[in-house]
Protein backbone atom coordinates (compact mmCIF):
# COMPACT_ATOMS: atom_id res chain seq x y z
CA UNK A 1 0.00 0.00 0.00
CA UNK A 2 1.37 3.41 -0.94
CA UNK A 3 1.99 5.93 1.54
CA UNK A 4 -0.56 7.77 -0.27
CA UNK A 5 -3.37 5.44 0.50
CA UNK A 6 -2.83 4.98 3.75
CA UNK A 7 -2.63 8.88 4.76
CA UNK A 8 -6.20 8.85 2.11
CA UNK A 9 -7.98 6.12 4.51
CA UNK A 10 -10.16 7.20 7.36
CA UNK A 11 -8.28 7.15 10.71
CA UNK A 12 -10.56 4.51 12.29
CA UNK A 13 -9.38 1.82 9.98
CA UNK A 14 -5.85 2.46 11.47
CA UNK A 15 -4.38 0.10 13.46
CA UNK A 16 -4.65 1.72 17.25
CA UNK A 17 -0.79 2.57 18.82
CA UNK A 18 -2.95 2.12 22.41
CA UNK A 19 -1.68 -0.80 24.32
CA UNK A 20 -5.04 -1.76 25.48
CA UNK A 21 -7.44 -3.71 23.37
CA UNK A 22 -10.64 -3.95 26.13
CA UNK A 23 -13.68 -2.21 24.86
CA UNK A 24 -14.74 0.58 27.69
CA UNK A 25 -17.76 2.83 27.98
CA UNK A 26 -17.30 5.97 26.18
CA UNK A 27 -15.10 8.66 27.97
CA UNK A 28 -16.78 11.67 26.89
CA UNK A 29 -20.21 12.79 26.40
CA UNK A 30 -21.47 16.21 24.88
CA UNK A 31 -21.72 18.70 27.25
CA UNK A 32 -23.84 22.08 27.36
CA UNK A 33 -27.26 22.90 25.49
CA UNK A 34 -28.86 19.76 24.00
CA UNK A 35 -26.20 17.10 25.56
CA UNK A 36 -27.39 13.63 26.38
CA UNK A 37 -26.09 10.05 27.69
CA UNK A 38 -24.19 8.15 25.79
CA UNK A 39 -25.90 5.39 23.56
CA UNK A 40 -24.72 2.37 25.04
CA UNK A 41 -23.01 1.17 21.22
CA UNK A 42 -21.79 4.52 20.04
CA UNK A 43 -21.96 7.88 20.45
CA UNK A 44 -23.02 10.27 22.82
CA UNK A 45 -25.68 12.90 21.67
CA UNK A 46 -23.39 16.23 20.93
CA UNK A 47 -24.57 19.60 21.99
CA UNK A 48 -25.89 21.59 19.84
CA UNK A 49 -24.37 22.66 16.60
CA UNK A 50 -21.42 19.46 17.53
CA UNK A 51 -20.95 16.57 16.79
CA UNK A 52 -20.86 13.49 18.22
CA UNK A 53 -17.64 12.72 20.08
CA UNK A 54 -15.93 9.74 18.66
CA UNK A 55 -15.83 6.93 21.60
CA UNK A 56 -12.65 5.79 23.05
CA UNK A 57 -11.78 2.37 22.07
CA UNK A 58 -8.35 2.11 24.59
CA UNK A 59 -8.97 3.02 27.98
CA UNK A 60 -7.41 6.90 29.02
CA UNK A 61 -5.00 6.56 31.27
CA UNK A 62 -6.03 8.92 34.69
CA UNK A 63 -5.69 13.00 35.01
CA UNK A 64 -2.67 13.82 36.87
CA UNK A 65 -3.08 16.95 39.80
CA UNK A 66 0.60 17.69 39.86
CA UNK A 67 3.19 18.16 36.89
CA UNK A 68 5.77 15.89 39.01
CA UNK A 69 3.38 13.15 38.12
CA UNK A 70 4.62 13.40 34.51
CA UNK A 71 7.13 11.46 33.03
CA UNK A 72 8.68 14.86 31.31
CA UNK A 73 11.83 15.48 30.81
CA UNK A 74 13.52 17.40 34.45
CA UNK A 75 14.32 20.67 32.51
CA UNK A 76 10.92 21.20 31.70
CA UNK A 77 9.66 20.32 35.07
CA UNK A 78 12.38 22.78 36.48
CA UNK A 79 10.88 25.16 33.79
CA UNK A 80 7.26 25.14 35.32
CA UNK A 81 8.71 26.07 38.23
CA UNK A 82 10.59 28.69 37.21
CA UNK A 83 7.54 30.28 35.04
CA UNK A 84 5.52 29.84 38.16
CA UNK A 85 3.51 27.62 36.80
CA UNK A 86 2.66 25.20 39.81
CA UNK A 87 -0.39 22.67 39.05
CA UNK A 88 -2.27 22.03 36.17
CA UNK A 89 -5.06 23.97 34.79
CA UNK A 90 -7.53 20.30 34.32
CA UNK A 91 -7.15 20.24 30.28
CA UNK A 92 -3.73 19.70 31.16
CA UNK A 93 -3.78 17.33 34.10
CA UNK A 94 -6.52 15.41 31.81
CA UNK A 95 -5.20 15.18 28.40
CA UNK A 96 -0.93 14.92 29.07
CA UNK A 97 -0.86 11.82 30.28
CA UNK A 98 -1.99 10.65 26.77
CA UNK A 99 -0.33 12.84 25.36
CA UNK A 100 2.90 12.44 26.75
CA UNK A 101 2.03 8.36 26.11
CA UNK A 102 1.73 9.27 22.16
CA UNK A 103 -2.27 9.18 22.37
CA UNK A 104 -4.10 11.19 19.99
CA UNK A 105 -6.52 13.72 21.22
CA UNK A 106 -9.08 15.15 20.65
CA UNK A 107 -9.47 18.55 23.06
CA UNK A 108 -12.49 20.83 23.94
CA UNK A 109 -11.44 23.63 26.01
CA UNK A 110 -12.36 27.43 25.67
CA UNK A 111 -9.27 29.84 25.03
CA UNK A 112 -7.38 30.55 28.50
CA UNK A 113 -8.37 27.31 29.70
CA UNK A 114 -4.65 26.17 29.56
CA UNK A 115 -4.56 24.30 25.80
CA UNK A 116 -1.22 25.78 24.91
CA UNK A 117 0.58 24.25 27.49
CA UNK A 118 -1.29 20.88 26.95
CA UNK A 119 0.11 20.20 23.75
CA UNK A 120 3.15 21.79 23.54
CA UNK A 121 4.26 20.07 26.66
CA UNK A 122 3.92 16.69 25.66
CA UNK A 123 5.26 18.04 21.86
CA UNK A 124 8.49 19.26 23.65
CA UNK A 125 9.49 16.54 25.91
CA UNK A 126 8.48 13.60 23.00
CA UNK A 127 10.93 15.83 20.39
CA UNK A 128 13.55 16.68 23.10
CA UNK A 129 16.36 14.59 21.96
CA UNK A 130 15.85 14.95 18.28
CA UNK A 131 17.70 16.84 15.94
CA UNK A 132 16.23 17.75 12.96
CA UNK A 133 17.62 18.07 8.86
CA UNK A 134 17.44 21.41 6.87
CA UNK A 135 13.86 22.11 5.74
CA UNK A 136 12.07 19.21 7.82
CA UNK A 137 10.63 20.16 11.05
CA UNK A 138 9.63 16.98 13.22
CA UNK A 139 6.49 18.43 15.01
CA UNK A 140 4.00 21.49 13.68
CA UNK A 141 1.71 23.38 15.17
CA UNK A 142 -1.06 24.61 12.79
CA UNK A 143 -2.78 28.07 14.01
CA UNK A 144 -5.37 29.95 11.99
CA UNK A 145 -4.30 33.38 12.48
CA UNK A 146 -0.54 35.34 12.98
CA UNK A 147 -1.19 36.59 16.55
CA UNK A 148 -2.37 32.79 17.69
CA UNK A 149 1.19 32.04 16.06
CA UNK A 150 3.03 34.78 17.80
CA UNK A 151 0.84 33.68 21.44
CA UNK A 152 1.97 29.79 20.86
CA UNK A 153 5.40 30.49 20.14
CA UNK A 154 6.01 33.30 23.11
CA UNK A 155 4.44 30.23 25.23
CA UNK A 156 6.65 27.35 24.47
CA UNK A 157 10.06 29.36 24.05
CA UNK A 158 11.15 28.91 27.42
CA UNK A 159 10.42 25.22 27.46
CA UNK A 160 11.83 24.63 24.14
CA UNK A 161 14.74 26.25 25.05
CA UNK A 162 15.18 24.59 27.92
CA UNK A 163 15.34 20.98 26.52
CA UNK A 164 17.13 22.44 23.42
CA UNK A 165 14.82 22.30 20.78
CA UNK A 166 14.67 25.53 17.87
CA UNK A 167 11.30 26.26 17.52
CA UNK A 168 10.29 28.56 14.36
CA UNK A 169 7.56 30.48 13.37
CA UNK A 170 6.08 31.10 10.07
CA UNK A 171 3.25 33.52 9.11
CA UNK A 172 1.66 35.57 6.19
CA UNK A 173 2.63 39.25 6.41
CA UNK A 174 6.58 38.79 7.40
CA UNK A 175 9.26 38.21 5.61
CA UNK A 176 9.18 34.85 3.50
CA UNK A 177 12.89 34.53 3.04
CA UNK A 178 13.83 34.75 6.41
CA UNK A 179 11.42 32.48 7.17
CA UNK A 180 13.18 30.41 4.35
CA UNK A 181 16.48 30.38 5.37
CA UNK A 182 15.52 29.95 9.26
CA UNK A 183 14.00 26.70 7.77
CA UNK A 184 16.92 25.93 5.80
CA UNK A 185 18.89 26.34 9.12
CA UNK A 186 16.94 24.02 10.52
CA UNK A 187 14.01 23.75 13.28
CA UNK A 188 12.56 20.75 15.21
CA UNK A 189 9.20 22.52 16.18
CA UNK A 190 7.46 24.59 13.56
CA UNK A 191 4.62 26.98 14.49
CA UNK A 192 2.59 27.83 11.48
CA UNK A 193 -0.63 29.26 9.48
CA UNK A 194 -1.73 27.22 6.64
CA UNK A 195 -1.12 29.77 3.63
CA UNK A 196 2.29 30.66 4.67
CA UNK A 197 3.19 26.62 5.19
CA UNK A 198 1.54 25.74 1.87
CA UNK A 199 3.85 28.97 0.42
CA UNK A 200 7.21 27.60 1.76
CA UNK A 201 6.55 23.84 0.47
CA UNK A 202 5.79 25.22 -3.18
CA UNK A 203 8.94 26.81 -2.94
CA UNK A 204 11.10 23.65 -1.96
CA UNK A 205 12.20 25.41 1.66
CA UNK A 206 9.63 23.08 4.11
CA UNK A 207 8.53 19.37 3.76
CA UNK A 208 6.64 17.71 5.75
CA UNK A 209 7.30 14.01 5.84
CA UNK A 210 9.74 13.41 9.34
CA UNK A 211 6.77 15.43 11.20
CA UNK A 212 5.73 12.97 13.73
CA UNK A 213 3.43 15.15 15.77
CA UNK A 214 0.60 17.22 14.41
CA UNK A 215 -1.26 20.24 16.60
CA UNK A 216 -4.26 21.42 15.30
CA UNK A 217 -5.26 24.62 17.39
CA UNK A 218 -8.23 26.15 16.81
CA UNK A 219 -9.25 24.01 14.79
CA UNK A 220 -13.03 25.82 14.20
CA UNK A 221 -11.54 28.79 13.12
CA UNK A 222 -9.32 27.27 10.83
CA UNK A 223 -12.54 25.58 9.44
CA UNK A 224 -14.89 28.76 9.31
CA UNK A 225 -12.18 30.95 7.41
CA UNK A 226 -12.11 28.27 4.81
CA UNK A 227 -8.70 26.98 5.58
CA UNK A 228 -9.97 23.04 5.41
CA UNK A 229 -8.52 22.54 2.33
CA UNK A 230 -5.44 23.39 2.96
CA UNK A 231 -5.04 21.99 6.44
CA UNK A 232 -6.51 18.33 5.15
CA UNK A 233 -3.85 18.98 2.29
CA UNK A 234 -0.70 19.26 4.89
CA UNK A 235 -1.77 16.86 7.11
CA UNK A 236 -1.82 14.41 4.16
CA UNK A 237 2.17 14.45 4.03
CA UNK A 238 2.96 14.15 7.91
CA UNK A 239 4.49 10.85 9.14
CA UNK A 240 0.64 8.86 8.57
CA UNK A 241 1.15 7.02 11.67
CA UNK A 242 2.24 10.09 14.06
CA UNK A 243 0.83 11.62 17.01
CA UNK A 244 -2.34 14.02 16.57
CA UNK A 245 -3.84 16.72 18.71
CA UNK A 246 -7.18 18.25 17.97
CA UNK A 247 -7.93 21.49 20.43
CA UNK A 248 -10.75 23.76 20.08
CA UNK A 249 -13.18 26.16 21.63
CA UNK A 250 -15.62 24.59 20.12
CA UNK A 251 -16.11 21.16 18.06
CA UNK A 252 -18.49 22.32 15.20
CA UNK A 253 -19.23 19.32 12.49
CA UNK A 254 -17.12 21.73 9.97
CA UNK A 255 -14.67 19.24 11.69
CA UNK A 256 -15.88 16.03 11.88
CA UNK A 257 -14.14 15.09 8.54
CA UNK A 258 -10.57 16.04 10.25
CA UNK A 259 -11.18 13.39 13.53
CA UNK A 260 -12.88 10.66 11.03
CA UNK A 261 -9.63 10.96 8.67
CA UNK A 262 -6.57 12.27 10.97
CA UNK A 263 -7.42 10.48 14.67
CA UNK A 264 -7.23 7.60 15.64
CA UNK A 265 -8.50 5.98 18.61
CA UNK A 266 -8.20 9.62 20.25
CA UNK A 267 -9.02 9.89 23.91
CA UNK A 268 -11.20 12.76 24.29
CA UNK A 269 -11.54 15.21 26.78
CA UNK A 270 -14.06 18.21 27.16
CA UNK A 271 -13.41 21.04 29.37
CA UNK A 272 -15.63 24.14 30.20
CA UNK A 273 -17.01 23.81 26.76
CA UNK A 274 -18.82 27.15 26.44
CA UNK A 275 -18.29 30.23 28.08
CA UNK A 276 -21.60 29.98 29.98
CA UNK A 277 -19.64 27.66 31.79
CA UNK A 278 -17.31 29.76 33.36
CA UNK A 279 -18.12 31.43 36.59
CA UNK A 280 -15.99 34.30 36.81
CA UNK A 281 -17.56 35.65 33.36
CA UNK A 282 -20.61 37.81 33.32
CA UNK A 283 -22.62 38.41 30.21
CA UNK A 284 -24.36 41.72 30.33
CA UNK A 285 -26.60 42.38 27.18
CA UNK A 286 -27.70 46.03 26.83
CA UNK A 287 -30.17 47.07 24.68
CA UNK A 288 -29.67 50.72 23.40
CA UNK A 289 -32.48 52.70 21.42
CA UNK A 290 -30.44 53.95 18.59
CA UNK A 291 -27.43 53.83 16.63
CA UNK A 292 -26.69 57.32 17.90
CA UNK A 293 -27.25 56.26 21.50
CA UNK A 294 -25.25 52.91 21.03
CA UNK A 295 -22.27 55.71 20.06
CA UNK A 296 -22.63 57.59 23.03
CA UNK A 297 -22.75 54.32 25.35
CA UNK A 298 -19.63 53.15 23.59
CA UNK A 299 -17.45 55.73 23.76
CA UNK A 300 -18.88 56.57 27.68
CA UNK A 301 -17.53 52.97 28.14
CA UNK A 302 -14.18 53.33 26.37
CA UNK A 303 -13.47 55.84 28.99
CA UNK A 304 -13.18 53.24 31.69
CA UNK A 305 -10.90 53.56 34.34
CA UNK A 306 -8.40 50.47 32.97
CA UNK A 307 -8.55 48.40 29.42
CA UNK A 308 -11.07 47.23 27.21
CA UNK A 309 -11.55 45.62 23.64
CA UNK A 310 -14.19 46.67 21.52
CA UNK A 311 -15.38 44.78 18.83
CA UNK A 312 -16.86 46.09 15.81
CA UNK A 313 -18.05 44.42 12.48
CA UNK A 314 -15.42 45.96 9.78
CA UNK A 315 -11.82 47.73 9.11
CA UNK A 316 -13.56 50.56 8.15
CA UNK A 317 -15.97 50.73 11.70
CA UNK A 318 -12.65 50.11 13.98
CA UNK A 319 -10.91 52.70 11.96
CA UNK A 320 -13.87 54.93 12.48
CA UNK A 321 -14.68 54.57 15.82
CA UNK A 322 -11.33 54.86 16.95
CA UNK A 323 -10.77 58.17 15.61
CA UNK A 324 -13.61 58.74 17.34
CA UNK A 325 -12.65 57.92 20.73
CA UNK A 326 -9.18 59.77 20.16
CA UNK A 327 -11.38 62.79 19.53
CA UNK A 328 -12.90 62.12 22.65
CA UNK A 329 -9.99 61.94 25.01
CA UNK A 330 -9.79 57.97 24.92
CA UNK A 331 -6.46 56.43 24.15
CA UNK A 332 -7.33 54.16 21.40
CA UNK A 333 -5.72 52.22 18.74
CA UNK A 334 -7.86 50.02 16.12
CA UNK A 335 -6.26 46.37 15.40
CA UNK A 336 -7.60 44.57 12.12
CA UNK A 337 -5.97 42.73 8.87
CA UNK A 338 -5.91 45.85 7.24
CA UNK A 339 -2.76 46.61 8.93
CA UNK A 340 0.51 44.57 8.16
CA UNK A 341 2.04 42.11 11.04
CA UNK A 342 4.74 44.59 12.19
CA UNK A 343 1.71 47.12 12.69
CA UNK A 344 -0.59 44.66 14.84
CA UNK A 345 2.08 44.05 17.00
CA UNK A 346 3.43 47.12 17.87
CA UNK A 347 -0.12 47.96 18.73
CA UNK A 348 -1.02 44.97 20.80
CA UNK A 349 2.25 46.36 22.55
CA UNK A 350 1.17 49.62 23.19
CA UNK A 351 -1.78 48.00 24.53
CA UNK A 352 -0.23 45.70 26.59
CA UNK A 353 1.65 48.49 28.40
CA UNK A 354 -0.81 50.50 29.09
CA UNK A 355 -0.05 53.60 26.02
CA UNK A 356 -3.44 52.60 24.66
CA UNK A 357 -6.85 51.27 26.89
CA UNK A 358 -9.67 51.02 24.46
CA UNK A 359 -8.55 48.22 21.72
CA UNK A 360 -11.22 48.70 18.50
CA UNK A 361 -10.91 45.06 16.87
CA UNK A 362 -12.40 43.31 14.34
CA UNK A 363 -12.12 39.35 14.79
CA UNK A 364 -8.73 39.06 13.52
CA UNK A 365 -8.09 39.72 17.47
CA UNK A 366 -11.08 37.24 18.83
CA UNK A 367 -8.40 34.60 18.75
CA UNK A 368 -4.81 34.28 19.89
CA UNK A 369 -4.42 37.40 21.61
CA UNK A 370 -3.69 37.14 25.45
CA UNK A 371 -3.68 40.67 27.82
CA UNK A 372 -3.06 39.78 31.41
CA UNK A 373 -6.19 41.18 33.64
CA UNK A 374 -8.24 41.97 30.86
CA UNK A 375 -11.57 42.23 32.83
CA UNK A 376 -14.17 43.82 30.15
CA UNK A 377 -14.89 42.74 26.25
CA UNK A 378 -17.27 44.66 24.30
CA UNK A 379 -19.26 44.35 21.54
CA UNK A 380 -20.29 47.17 20.18
CA UNK A 381 -21.63 45.38 16.99
CA UNK A 382 -22.71 41.87 18.24
CA UNK A 383 -21.20 38.85 16.34
CA UNK A 384 -23.57 36.88 13.73
CA UNK A 385 -22.12 33.55 15.07
CA UNK A 386 -22.02 32.16 18.95
CA UNK A 387 -18.56 30.25 18.19
CA UNK A 388 -17.60 34.39 17.48
CA UNK A 389 -19.06 35.28 20.95
CA UNK A 390 -17.06 32.62 22.81
CA UNK A 391 -14.37 33.99 21.38
CA UNK A 392 -14.15 37.39 21.58
CA UNK A 393 -15.43 36.44 25.36
CA UNK A 394 -11.95 34.61 25.30
CA UNK A 395 -10.11 37.13 26.06
CA UNK A 396 -11.71 38.23 29.69
CA UNK A 397 -12.01 35.71 32.21
CA UNK A 398 -8.90 33.54 31.86
CA UNK A 399 -7.30 31.15 33.92
CA UNK A 400 -9.71 31.86 36.66
CA UNK A 401 -9.55 35.07 36.61
CA UNK A 402 -13.05 37.26 36.80
CA UNK A 403 -14.46 39.14 33.62
CA UNK A 404 -17.73 40.78 31.83
CA UNK A 405 -18.63 40.55 28.10
CA UNK A 406 -21.43 43.23 27.20
CA UNK A 407 -22.97 43.32 23.95
CA UNK A 408 -24.64 46.54 22.60
CA UNK A 409 -28.03 45.74 20.75
CA UNK A 410 -30.22 47.64 18.91
CA UNK A 411 -34.18 47.20 18.51
CA UNK A 412 -33.69 45.26 15.22
CA UNK A 413 -30.98 42.89 16.47
CA UNK A 414 -32.65 41.93 19.82
CA UNK A 415 -33.82 38.38 17.77
CA UNK A 416 -30.87 37.59 16.83
CA UNK A 417 -29.18 38.08 19.59
CA UNK A 418 -31.97 35.84 21.86
CA UNK A 419 -30.50 33.12 19.77
CA UNK A 420 -27.22 33.34 19.56
CA UNK A 421 -27.08 33.48 23.46
CA UNK A 422 -29.24 29.90 23.01
CA UNK A 423 -26.63 28.95 20.77
CA UNK A 424 -23.73 29.32 23.18
CA UNK A 425 -25.85 28.37 25.93
CA UNK A 426 -25.75 31.56 28.08
CA UNK A 427 -28.31 33.35 30.06
CA UNK A 428 -26.87 37.16 30.16
CA UNK A 429 -28.24 39.81 32.55
CA UNK A 430 -30.55 42.52 29.76
CA UNK A 431 -30.91 45.96 30.70
CA UNK A 432 -32.63 48.28 28.50
CA UNK A 433 -30.09 51.35 28.88
CA UNK A 434 -29.38 55.22 27.85
CA UNK A 435 -26.03 56.44 27.59
CA UNK A 436 -26.95 58.88 30.70
CA UNK A 437 -28.18 55.61 33.23
CA UNK A 438 -25.97 55.45 36.28
CA UNK A 439 -26.49 51.34 35.46
CA UNK A 440 -24.28 51.50 32.87
CA UNK A 441 -21.43 52.89 34.86
CA UNK A 442 -21.82 50.03 37.82
CA UNK A 443 -22.06 47.17 34.67
CA UNK A 444 -18.89 48.60 32.83
CA UNK A 445 -17.47 51.43 35.04
CA UNK A 446 -18.42 53.96 32.32
CA UNK A 447 -17.78 57.70 32.67
CA UNK A 448 -17.70 60.63 30.67
CA UNK A 449 -14.43 61.04 28.24
CA UNK A 450 -12.21 64.27 28.87
CA UNK A 451 -13.20 65.67 25.95
CA UNK A 452 -9.19 67.10 24.41
CA UNK A 453 -8.09 64.90 21.95
CA UNK A 454 -5.17 62.88 22.46
CA UNK A 455 -2.68 61.75 20.00
CA UNK A 456 -1.56 57.81 19.58
CA UNK A 457 1.47 57.15 16.78
CA UNK A 458 -0.18 54.54 14.43
CA UNK A 459 2.64 52.19 13.85
CA UNK A 460 3.75 52.49 10.15
CA UNK A 461 5.50 49.82 8.20
CA UNK A 462 9.32 50.00 8.93
CA UNK A 463 11.32 50.88 5.69
CA UNK A 464 13.69 49.09 4.16
CA UNK A 465 17.41 50.45 5.62
CA UNK A 466 19.69 52.18 2.27
CA UNK A 467 22.19 50.46 1.00
CA UNK A 468 25.27 52.23 1.59
CA UNK A 469 27.11 53.46 -1.03
CA UNK A 470 29.05 51.29 -3.47
CA UNK A 471 26.58 48.34 -2.80
CA UNK A 472 25.80 46.24 -5.64
CA UNK A 473 21.88 45.17 -5.52
CA UNK A 474 21.16 41.62 -5.24
CA UNK A 475 24.77 41.07 -3.18
CA UNK A 476 24.61 37.97 -1.32
CA UNK A 477 27.84 39.05 0.86
CA UNK A 478 30.54 36.72 1.95
CA UNK A 479 30.38 33.02 1.59
CA UNK A 480 26.08 33.36 2.05
CA UNK A 481 23.48 32.51 0.21
CA UNK A 482 20.20 34.41 -1.15
CA UNK A 483 17.82 35.09 1.40
CA UNK A 484 20.26 34.16 4.31
CA UNK A 485 19.48 37.19 5.90
CA UNK A 486 21.64 38.17 9.06
CA UNK A 487 18.22 38.26 11.37
CA UNK A 488 18.01 34.83 13.00
CA UNK A 489 13.98 35.24 12.28
CA UNK A 490 13.43 33.01 15.66
CA UNK A 491 16.24 29.81 14.98
CA UNK A 492 17.40 30.23 17.84
CA UNK A 493 17.51 27.38 20.28
CA UNK A 494 13.05 28.40 20.92
CA UNK A 495 13.75 32.05 20.13
CA UNK A 496 10.40 33.99 18.90
CA UNK A 497 10.73 35.65 15.68
CA UNK A 498 11.67 39.28 15.12
CA UNK A 499 9.02 41.15 14.13
CA UNK A 500 10.09 44.86 14.23
CA UNK A 501 12.13 44.87 10.73
CA UNK A 502 10.17 42.17 8.62
CA UNK A 503 7.98 43.69 5.34
CA UNK A 504 4.62 42.39 5.13
CA UNK A 505 5.01 42.34 1.47
CA UNK A 506 5.76 40.12 -1.28
CA UNK A 507 4.43 36.10 -1.93
CA UNK A 508 2.34 35.17 0.98
CA UNK A 509 1.99 38.18 2.74
CA UNK A 510 -2.09 37.56 3.00
CA UNK A 511 -2.86 35.54 6.19
CA UNK A 512 -4.07 32.33 4.31
CA UNK A 513 -5.48 31.55 0.85
CA UNK A 514 -8.68 30.98 2.68
CA UNK A 515 -11.37 33.25 3.51
CA UNK A 516 -9.78 36.73 4.28
CA UNK A 517 -10.19 37.70 8.31
CA UNK A 518 -11.44 40.90 8.86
Amino acid sequence: MTRSERQDRPARNRPSRGRGADRPKATAQGSGKGSGKASPRRRATPPQGEFALPETITPALPAVDAFAELDMPAALLKTLAAQGVTEPFPIQGATLPNSLAGRDILGRGRTGSGKTLAFGLALLARTAGRRAEPKAPLALVLVPTRELAQQVTDALTPYATAVNLRLATVVGGMSITKQSATLRRGAEVLVATPGRLKDLIERGDCRLDQVAITVLDEADQMADMGFMPQVTALLKQVEPDGQRMLFSATLDKNIDRLVKMFLTDPVVHSVDPSAGAVTTMEHHVLHVLDETDKKAVATKIAAREGRVIMFVDTKRAADRFAKRLLASGVRAAALHGGRSQPQRNRTLDQFKNGQVTALVATNVAARGIHVDDLDLVVNVDPPTDHKDYLHRGGRTARAGESGSVVTLVLPDEKRDMTRLMQDAGIAPRTTRIKSSDEELTRITGAREPSGVAVVIEVPQPTQPKARPAGTRSGSRGRGRGRGAASSTAGTSRGAAPRTGAARGTGRGASPSRGRRAA
